[in-house]
């Protein structure tokens, strides 16, 4: 341990700060002068505010591997016992750290921004690090005044050891959730500061949106991945049997995601016809309020959520950030309308256009409706005085039909052509898939399903077989023009067309996991006490609870279940090995032990077996147990994997010809 290093942290972070503040003043001063030494000079002072950044960052990790308990933050967060990888991932487990760790991944997007364009972009490149730098700004001030992590500990106390990572957090999922989360989360400052920078210089072309597609690709991907394994975190370790709840959080990550997915959509518009420059800009400018937003749900304790922390002075300083990205980028978006006039004009009801706004709305409406429904307990105690709490009912009342409209638009977008689409066109392009659709309401309804799981899977075949169609045609007319194989074909059409291609197979990623959310509508569950050697019965599964044993490991004690699983009829399906976990079971204080209950869980395409261990009686040798049978949750992360692969075919480069 060097006992200099939370110095050398804490004088980085101030050094950053001051720099930030330096490298905005240096660049105005640019702007107002033209003194190219300037640009220069304002350029490597916001390329130093980064290596700083890092630097305490790098710090702030060394400090909780080696577990420093001489901060404050390193003796909340970590403990003599927590594995190496739980120490690690402590660096955003708490609130000083997590700030930090978010102005360390956009310091590492600024070193990234200002090397790529080092030599080109010379007009906006001025305006883009001080947007950055800005952001920066806002979230160093925070982490130097607010809440610092390299805070020592109050004088006189000496703490021998920490209070150790929330049980919750030991996750492997939990170690790279929140990372990727915050890659996209911040990586929206990038595409915002680009599209900002545009506008302040008068540039209203596409050209800043040729700049950040692919930023705007990479960063939406790290938000979904984020998203995708939050599911399936709460799934794994939460213990109840769901993968999403409506959660506000949850809504947090959801509701940036939704604008990013119209901003993608409606960007293509963009450069093929000139059209929604200015909904362009208040996509992406909503996009990053968002995600600031997502941040002041997290940090200011004004709502309750198992992933929130507690409250804290940060909800004002955020909130008004918030406010001022909003109010200062609106008055620069109306400034600039004279310049934002459309080249082109829908022309058809019926044309891929349209398909494209109407899209775009839906996807709005929906941000709107989680927004109010997340925000509606904090107006109603603002304006009333009581707290009325918007459950997942609600959520799912108002989602469902909307997330069923976007569904079938992702089925027609396709189908339709630019400018307008014949009559004669619409017939042949939509009957398959409309026979499609029609078969699959058909068949699932002889299996009695109905409402809005029959909904859904109607229109998954519908967009299934348009997606299957699209793919047909490209592999059609390589077949007939160079005599290609089917395979050959299908891996040409892909690389010939990567950006088309790879959005379709994310369009049938979508549709997997369509199939997977009907599956919640049949979910079975019970809780039951039981002793060894009892049995008792769900969903055609008999349980039977065959011994209980301990075992003590290195941070944790636990009791581990052994329930043997049978059909009715007798055939052996699996073991099921839940525990009970007690977490500073070595601690003479009970207040300090932590109980945990880690489940298992048995999965297949057809259907899981959930089972959680959620108590133990230790003087009636009874255990309680919460047991699940969810059908097709595997479809969902199937989804999710093939979602994930088309949108990385859709923003891999092209080789660049010679």
């Amino acid at each position: 341990m060097i006992p200099a290093l939370p110095t050398l942290g804490a004088l980085s972070q101030n050094l950053a700060l001051g720099f930030a503040v330096i490298t905005i003043i240096v660049l105005l001063a640019y702007l107002r002068k033209g003194d190219t030494r300037l640009f220069i000079t304002g350029q490597r002072s916001a390329l130093l505010v980064s290596w700083l950044t890092i630097l305490s960052t790098v710090i702030l990790a060394f400090e909780l591997i080696n577990s420093n308990f001489n901060l404050a933050y390193v003796a909340q967060y970590t403990s003599r016992a927590t594995p190496l990888l739980y120490k690690i991932s402590a660096l955003w487990a708490g609130q000083a750290g997590s700030l930090l760790f978010w102005v360390f991944i956009l310091a590492v997007y600024g070193l990234i921004v200002i090397y790529q364009n080092r030599d080109r972009n010379r007009i906006m490149m001025p305006w883009v690090i001080i947007i950055i730098t800005g952001v920066e700004l806002f979230f160093l001030f925070m982490t130097n005044f607010i809440t610092n992590p390299f805070a020592p500990v109050d004088p006189g106390i000496v703490v021998r050891d920490g209070n150790g990572l929330n049980p919750l957090l030991q996750n492997v999922t939990m170690a790279i959730h929140p990372p990727t989360l915050y890659l996209g989360y911040v990586g929206f400052a990038v595409p915002f500061a680009f599209a900002m920078a545009a506008l302040i210089s008068g540039d209203t072309t596409a050209a800043w949106i040729r700049l950040v597609r692919r930023w705007t690709l990479v960063t939406w991907l790290a938000l979904s991945i984020g998203i995708i394994l939050g599911a399936w975190w709460a799934y794994q370790e939460l213990g109840w049997g769901g993968y999403w709840a409506w959660d506000p959080v949850e809504n947090a990550s959801f509701m940036p995601w939704l604008t990013a997915t119209a901003f993608i959509h409606s960007i293509i518009i963009q450069e093929k016809r000139s059209m929604l420059k200015v909904w362009n800009m208040v996509l992406i400018i909503v996009t990053f309020a968002l995600s600031i937003f997502g941040t002041f749900l997290t940090r200011s304790g004004v709502m309750s959520s198992v992933h929130s922390f507690t409250a804290s002075s940060l909800g004002p300083l955020f909130l008004g950030f918030v406010f001022l990205i909003l109010i200062v980028s609106t008055l620069v978006l109306i400034k600039r309308l004279p310049l934002m006039r459309a080249e082109n004009r829908i022309e058809s009801f019926l044309s891929r256009e349209s398909g494209f706004l109407f899209n775009n709305v839906v996807f709005i409406v929906m941000c709107f409706a989680v927004f109010w429904g997340t925000m509606f307990p904090v107006l109603t105690e603002a304006v009333r005085g009581t707290k009325i709490t918007v459950g997942p009912p609600f959520f799912n009342q108002v989602n469902i039909p909307i997330g069923l409209v976007l569904l079938l638009l992702t089925g027609i977008g396709p189908l339709l052509a630019w400018r307008q689409t014949p009559r004669a066109s619409l017939v042949k392009q939509f009957s398959i898939p409309l026979l499609a659709g029609l078969v699959t309401a058909l068949m699932v309804y002889i299996f009695g399903l109905r409402g809005y799981p029959l909904a859904s899977l109607a229109l998954a075949g519908f967009v299934l077989a348009t997606i299957v169609l699209e793919f047909s045609r490209g592999i059609r007319v390589r077949h007939r023009k160079f005599g290609e194989a089917i395979p050959a074909a299908f891996w040409k059409i892909i690389r010939k067309n990567r950006h088309r291609y790879g959005g379709y197979i994310v369009h049938f990623g979508v549709v997997l996991m369509f199939v997977g959310f009907v599956g919640k509508a049949f979910d079975q569950d019970i809780e039951t006490v039981v002793k060894a050697g009892d049995k008792f019965h769900l969903a055609g599964y008999e349980f039977e609870l065959k011994q209980i044993s301990t075992e003590e490991r290195s941070n944790h004690a636990a009791w581990i279940a052994d329930l043997a699983v049978k059909r009715v009829d007798g055939e052996f399906v699996t073991r099921l090995f839940p525990e009970k976990r007690i977490y500073f079971h070595r601690d003479p204080d009970e207040h300090r032990r932590q109980p945990h209950s880690e489940l298992d869980i048995h999965t297949t395409m057809k259907e899981d077996i959930y089972s959680v261990f959620t108590g133990i009686d230790t003087e009636k040798q009874a255990a309680s147990f919460k047991i699940m049978v969810n059908p097709l949750v595997n479809w969902v992360w199937l989804g999710g994997y093939i979602f994930v692969l088309g949108t990385l075919i859709a923003m891999w480069p092209n080789r660049r010809r010679k």
